[in-house]
Formats: C-alpha cells, sequence, structure tokens
C-alpha cells in the first residue's frame, strides 16, 4: 500500500510541477480599490471597453498587407488559430474578415458601429460559426496576457450570521463591472483626466452606472458612512478579470429553443424566489439573480446562434442592447451593459428579415458582414489539407490531387458562368486562382469578380467535400490509398441524397461540373507522366540551349554554327516549330513569342542574372513536352495495359514510378495507379501531339 501511495504521490508531484505559480498568482491577483487606480495610472488600457479590447486582441497577432490584382489587402493572423495549432483557422476570407476587422476598429473609436448587431450572414458551412468561436477563444486567452488584462471587483459586507454575530462576506458584481463606475459620474472627468493625460494617447471610457445590485450596496453604505466615499471604498476589493465561457464570465451564447420553454429571463436575469423570503421583496436586487446572457457577458462579447430563428420577443431585447447598451431585467429599471453583440444567420432567415416590415429597427441596428464560401482553389485546398493530411490519417495515402480535384468540383459550384470574355468556368477558376491566362489582365479578373454578384452565396460546402473524403477513407477500395476518382464518385453518388439541392437542374449542372474535374484531372496526370518520362535533366538543358541557339539567330537575322561540320546554316525552323506547338503557339505568333524569350533574356542580364528555363514556365512545358515526344516510344508506355512487359520496358518504366513518387509524392500503390490510367488513355489514342 505504501509503494501505491509513493507512486501515486509521484505522478501528482509531476503533474503539480507543471504549474506556474507566478503566473497563476498574476491571474488571481486581488487588492483595494486603491491599488487598482495606481494599476489604470500605470496602464489606462486596462478600462478598455470591450470593443476596443476586441480589436486589440486581433491586431496583438499581428497583420501582413499584400497587393491581390492590384487592390491592398489584409491578413489578420488571428484568423488563423496559430496559437492553437490551427484547428480553427479560417482561409480565403481576407476581404470579409477585413470588413468585420473594420466595423470592430470604428467600434473601438467610438464613430458608431459600437452600437450596432454585428451579422454574420451566408451561406451554411461558410465558417460563421468558427468565427464567432475564434473570437469567443481568443478573447479568453487575450484576457489571461499581461496587454489583455481586465479587472472587475467585489464587495466586503456585514452580514449577520445565525447566532446574531457580525460576519464579512464577498459579494462579487454579477455584471464583472469595471471598478471605475464605483466613482460616481459628476467626478470622473477630472479623475480620469488626471489617471490618463491627453499625452498618453488613451481616453478611459466615461463608463456606465452601477448594476442594480452594487448600486443597492453602494448606497446602503453611503447611507452607513454619511456619504464618506472613502469608507465605502473599504469595502471593495478589486480582482483581476479572466473571461472563460464554460465559467460564464465575460462570453455568452445564446441559442434558439422551443418557444414554449424559453423566455427573455434568458437574457437578462430572474427572480431567485429562494431569496425573496430573506429580503422580504421580489424588487429587492439582491433577490435577483443577474445571470442572463447579456449580464454574464458584459464586459466582453455574446454570441447569437442562428439569431434570425430567435422568436420576435427576443429581438426586441436586442434593440436597446445595441443601440444604448441598456437592457431591462424584471422590475428593475434599464441597466448598462458594455458587450460585443454578434449573430449569425444563413440566407433564408435574412430574407424573411428583409421582408419584414416590422422589423426596420432591427435592420437599421444591424451590420451585416457577408461570409462568403471561398472562390480561390488553393484556399479551398488548405481547409481538407488540415483535416486530412498524413498525421492525422494513419494507414492510408492520399494521392496527388486528390483533394485539390474534390476542392476543384467545389469551388466550381460556387463561381458564376462568365457572362462575356469568352471564358470556360475552369479557366475563370484559374484566374482567380491566380494563373495567367494570354490577353488577361489583372483588370479583367476586378471586372470579374465586379459582375458576379452572387459569387460564394451559392454552391456545395466544404462540409460536404469532407463528408465524401470521409467515406472514400473508410472504404473498402483502393488497397492502402485513395485516389481523386474514388472521391470524385464519392462526391457524384452523394448528390442524389443531398438535402440542400433544392432542383433537378442543378444537380445536373453539378454532375457536369463533375466531368469537367475529372477531365481536367486526366490533364494534370498525363503531363505529370509526361514530367516524370523527360526528367533527364541534362536532356531538357541540352534541347533548351540549342532552342536558345537557334530563335536568337533567328531573331537577329544571322546563322547557327553547326558543332559538327563548323558550318554555318539557317535556323532549324523545323526544331522551333516542334517545341513552340507543344504550347499552342500559333505560326502567326510565332515570332512575337521568340523575341518575348529573347527580351526576357536580356532583361535578366542587365540584373546579372542568367537565364534558366524553369522560370518560364510556358517554355519549360514546351521542353518537357518535346523531350516526352521524342522518347516515349523507346518507354512503351502503352505496352503497361498489355500483361506481358519485356525487362527493358519495366526497368524504364520503374524509373519513372520512382520519379513520381520522389517529385509528385505518389505511394507505390498510386504511381502504379496513375501510370495504368495514363497508359489507357495513350492507348485510346487521345495522348496529345
Amino acid at each position: 500500500m505504501k509503494d501505491a501511495a509513493e507512486h501515486k504521490g509521484s505522478w501528482v508531484a509531476k503533474i503539480a510541477a507543471l504549474q506556474d505559480a507566478k503566473i497563476y498568482a498574476e491571474l488571481h491577483w486581488e487588492g483595494s480599490f486603491e491599488d487598482y487606480l495606481e494599476i489604470v495610472r500605470k496602464n489606462p488600457k486596462v478600462t478598455r471597453t470591450a470593443f476596443q479590447r476586441i480589436y486589440e486582441m486581433i491586431l496583438s497577432h499581428g497583420k501582413t498587407e499584400y497587393i491581390d490584382n492590384k487592390k491592398k489587402l489584409i491578413r489578420y493572423h488571428f484568423f488563423s488559430d496559430e496559437k492553437f495549432g490551427g484547428k480553427d483557422a479560417i482561409f480565403g476570407l481576407d476581404v470579409p474578415l477585413m470588413k468585420l476587422v473594420n466595423v470592430f476598429k470604428s467600434a473601438a473609436q467610438g464613430y458608431g458601429t459600437e452600437k450596432r448587431v454585428i451579422l454574420l450572414h451566408g451561406p451554411v458551412g461558410s465558417s460563421k460559426s468558427t468565427i464567432a468561436r475564434l473570437l469567443k477563444k481568443g478573447l479568453e486567452e487575450y484576457s489571461k496576457t499581461p496587454e489583455g488584462a481586465s479587472y472587475t471587483f467585489s464587495w466586503m459586507v456585514d452580514k449577520k450570521g445565525p447566532d446574531g454575530a457580525s460576519i464579512r462576506e464577498k459579494m462579487k458584481c454579477p455584471m464583472n463591472e469595471e471598478p471605475l463606475n464605483l466613482i460616481p459620474r459628476e467626478w470622473r472627468s477630472q479623475i480620469f483626466t488626471e489617471l490618463s493625460p491627453p499625452e498618453n494617447g488613451f481616453t478611459v471610457p466615461d463608463g456606465s452606472e452601477l448594476c442594480p445590485a452594487c448600486r443597492f450596496v453602494f448606497k446602503e453604505l453611503m447611507t452607513q458612512y454619511q456619504g464618506d466615499f472613502a469608507r465605502v471604498m473599504e469595502h471593495i476589493r478589486v480582482n483581476r478579470l479572466i473571461f472563460s465561457e464554460k465559467d460564464r464570465v465575460g462570453i455568452g451564447t445564446f441559442q434558439p429553443k422551443d418557444e414554449k420553454n424559453q423566455d427573455s429571463t434568458e437574457l437578462t436575469g430572474d427572480i431567485n424566489y429562494r431569496k425573496i423570503a430573506e429580503y422580504g421583496s421580489d424588487s429587492d436586487p439582491r433577490a435577483f439573480n443577474f445571470d442572463g446572457e447579456f449580464n454574464i457577458a458584459n464586459r466582453g462579447l455574446i454570441e447569437f446562434v442562428e439569431v434570425l430563428k430567435l422568436d420576435v420577443a427576443f429581438l426586441y431585447d436586442l434593440l436597446g442592447a445595441s443601440q444604448e447598451h441598456k437592457i431591462k431585467p424584471k422590475k428593475f429599471p434599464q441597466t448598462d451593459i458594455d458587450e460585443v453583440i454578434i449573430g449569425h444567420t444563413n440566407e433564408p432567415e435574412f430574407k424573411k428579415l428583409e421582408n419584414n416590415e416590422f422589423m426596420e429597427a432591427l435592420r437599421d441596428r444591424t451590420v451585416k458582414i457577408d461570409i462568403p464560401y471561398i472562390t480561390k482553389l488553393s484556399e479551398e485546398v488548405k481547409i481538407y489539407e488540415k483535416d486530412f493530411n498524413s498525421r492525422a490519417i494513419k494507414g492510408k495515402h492520399i494521392a496527388p490531387h486528390t483533394l485539390e480535384m474534390a476542392a476543384m468540383w467545389a469551388v466550381l459550384t460556387r463561381l458564376e458562368e462568365p457572362r462575356k470574355h469568352n471564358l470556360s468556368l475552369l479557366q475563370k477558376l484559374k484566374l482567380y486562382n491566380g494563373k495567367t491566362l494570354p490577353n488577361f489582365t489583372e483588370d479583367n479578373i476586378k471586372e470579374l469578380r465586379k459582375e458576379s454578384m452572387r459569387e460564394g452565396l451559392e454552391g456545395i460546402s466544404a462540409r460536404y467535400i469532407q463528408d465524401k473524403i470521409s467515406n472514400a477513407l473508410v472504404s473498402d477500395k483502393g488497397e492502402g490509398c485513395i485516389n481523386p476518382f474514388m472521391v470524385l464518385n464519392e462526391l457524384e453518388a452523394g448528390l442524389k441524397t443531398h438535402s440542400l439541392i433544392s432542383n433537378e437542374e442543378a444537380r445536373k449542372r453539378f454532375r457536369e461540373l463533375l466531368t469537367s474535374v475529372k477531365q481536367e484531372y486526366e490533364d494534370i496526370v498525363k503531363n505529370e507522366v509526361q514530367r516524370a518520362i523527360s526528367a533527364d535533366e541534362d536532356a531538357i538543358g541540352k534541347l533548351c540551349g540549342n532552342y536558345i541557339d537557334n530563335i536568337k539567330a533567328y531573331t537577329q537575322k544571322e546563322k547557327v554554327r553547326n558543332k559538327y561540320t563548323g558550318l554555318y546554316e539557317e535556323p532549324d525552323e523545323r526544331l522551333m516549330r516542334s517545341i513552340e506547338e507543344k504550347i499552342d503557339i500559333p505560326d502567326s505568333r510565332k515570332d512575337d513569342f521568340r523575341r518575348e524569350i529573347m527580351n526576357y533574356i536580356g532583361a535578366l542580364a542587365i540584373e546579372g542574372k542568367t537565364f534558366n528555363y524553369r522560370t518560364n514556365e510556358r517554355l519549360h512545358k514546351a521542353l518537357e513536352l518535346k523531350l516526352f515526344e521524342d522518347q516515349k516510344d523507346s518507354i512503351k508506355l502503352k505496352n503497361l495495359v498489355s500483361s506481358v512487359v519485356d525487362k527493358e520496358t519495366q526497368e524504364k518504366i520503374d524509373l519513372v514510378k520512382d520519379r513520381l513518387m520522389k517529385n509528385h509524392g505518389y505511394c507505390e500503390i498510386c504511381s502504379t495507379d496513375v501510370l495504368n490510367f495514363v497508359a489507357s488513355i495513350f492507348a485510346r489514342g487521345d495522348a496529345k501531339e
């Protein structure tokens, strides 16, 4: 028994050693009102309003400015959720998040948006709840840092015990108020200016009136001490305020339930019937629980889940809470609150609000932030890579392009057909993703975005994609590796029963887009296999050198010296065209293309740089395709579909598989599968010439 006890004690000691006693003491600091005033003098920002605190919390994580299609954008690192390992990271929504942060910035400076309900609006699964969750989680963490410190107070009040003796009891402020609210309003301006002079650059907020419970105690003590404020403050203990959703401190969450079992007291508190007998009246604030979501979220944030699904009676409470920053508890006067009110809703509910003429007041007090689906492929892929990666998925390999193809289909369903420019939807997707297309400028892309009024507000959500990838992972197919076709087939099969597809026309369109994605995948893997076959860097380098020599002579109207005969000959037009045709350079544009390459080489030379074919994507691709064409017959790729392969061909195929695995992330299973797939395309005669 002794050994067991010692063993148990050692584990407790190990756990206890992980605690930082200094941090615990800081987070549980307690002092007098005088101590707190000294803290305010040294750091006036501890008195910030809820909007100021959240805005500075977001900025504390840093930001990155970048240019996208001539537009300056900001990526706020807070929404990457790096502190918690990226579990709730938001991708591809920098523009909506900039609008949201600008609302916080305006509210922090008192420009009017602090009197509004922030409404996140968008389709299902567009990360509205995730944004709200991030703000709550971030606020909890920020309140534990020195920069995010805030304080509240408790009353030390005398109460008679059972034996009649006086007992000093601690009564916490039920609404976690700012301690400076204890100073009567008529004295505040002078005191606040002395605590934080104008040269500090920060003005202590004017604050609010005490909550009914604290106001009652304050008045009782002022009467007892005949108006001696200093004596009353001896009953105050100030303590550090740590926000916690689970402990219902500074963060509230309210969601709709059955209308018969839910009333407004859940928001503003209710009578404590057990204490009525003790205090003699249900209008005595000591006999009231100020524990509604608005009460406990004071100084922080309250989230309204699916806010427009709430009964109208609850929405009325939002009017005063947002505009006047006041709530009306039952049988008590209007009570001041300082909190960020954020709600989220889907489009059908918002349309109902728009069409309800009786809810004009709420519409007028709402700042709507559209949170659409992602329309940039590379950002959509990040969502799935976060959940489906080698760290999270054990025992199964995900073939290259599997997540990319699923993401491509998802994004295509959200895009609007281009109205002009003679573009396909797939080309539009590539332009949005940063690819360059001939004759398309950044201005064209801006125009495309402007003409698309509802892009990202309709289509398939990331949740559906995640569900179907999960189905493919747990299926018995694939023998330890899932490929794009398995996931695309799952996506197509699920369309039959998809609850959010309301008509057959949409279902048909989504299937057609799947066909486009499969064709795009064919082109990608054909190109990858071609690259693996023609991955001889020396051979590409020699071919490139030969091509550059010829176009240099061509553009300068010179001749090329034959290395073998030493004679000067005309530039090899056949060689040049055989390379240029691989990337669809027409005969009428060959001179432009050749001059473009030479100008590029000349510009590099001026900067002291050496030309490398890898830096020019189009030329690189053309050289690889030319080399592939020259070598494919020696590989005999079509023979792969045959059951008999000679030793020499097998060695070459093994070399190609090795390159696929080393350079492109394939495994033994999917490299064999993709080679067989591409071989079957060549066997059908579908290979690009």
